[in-house]
Formats: structure tokens, sequence, C-alpha cells
């Protein structure tokens, strides 16, 4: 008795979310619907880009090419676009979005900062 293996039907989204993550280490970009559920993803250490590489704007430009074939096939065409840390492939990230032919209805910077911070430690009694 074969079992059949169901086939995964092909989702078509036209508006969704990219989320960029760029660190001081690395660039890592998720494509998402607007529910939030994962179309691609892609990372500079993916792509084969390894030590000071990782963190450059053209690594960044080259992981969000990447995520975003990765995601043509769902058919997205507008995108609301959370940019988070510090890194240097901010800009150049969000710049191949238009490149690509996407419509950026919204830039936000959501990186967290700290309103206060943690509780410092204890004096040291000598």
């Amino acid at each position: 008795m074969a079992i059949s293996k169901k086939k995964k039907e092909k989702r078509t989204v036209y508006e969704g979310n990219v989320y960029i993550q760029a660190t001081f280490n690395n660039t890592i970009i998720t494509i998402t619907d607007i529910n939030g559920g994962v179309l691609s993803w892609a990372s500079s250490g993916l792509l084969g880009f390894n030590g000071a590489k990782k963190s450059t704007p053209f690594a960044a430009q080259s992981v969000m090419e990447k995520a975003l074939q990765m995601a043509q096939p769902t058919g997205i065409h507008e995108v609301h676009v959370f940019v988070k840390g510090p890194g240097v492939g901010r800009e150049a990230a969000i710049r191949m979005l238009g490149t690509m032919g996407l419509k950026v209805k919204s830039i936000s910077d959501v990186t967290p900062i700290p309103h206060n911070g943690c509780r410092p430690k204890k004096v040291r009694r000598i």
C-alpha cells in the first residue's frame, strides 16, 4: 500500500513584510506575508560570506536579492520594511528592494532601545 504525499499548494501573496536584522557581524533577511507566515529567508552566512565580509553592504545587498528570488513565485509586489540593528547593511538592503521592482509602502526602525537598562552590579568592597 503506497502512501501518497499531499501536494503543497502554491500561495499567492500580493503584500508582505520584510524584516532586516543588521548586526555588526551578520545580516539576516526574512520575507513574510501580512500574518507573519515566512515565505523566504536568507543570511550572509548562507550565501558563503564569512568573517568580516558578512557584515558589509555588498553582503546585505546579495542577501536581499537571494531572499527576493526565493519569494518571487508567491507574486509579492508591495512590502512593509522593518529594520532592526545597527549594522552597515541596512540602507543597502532597502535600496535593493526598489531595484528589484517592489513597492515599499513603509519603513520602520524596530531596533530595541533600553529605557533605563539593567540594574548595575553592586559596588565592589575590598
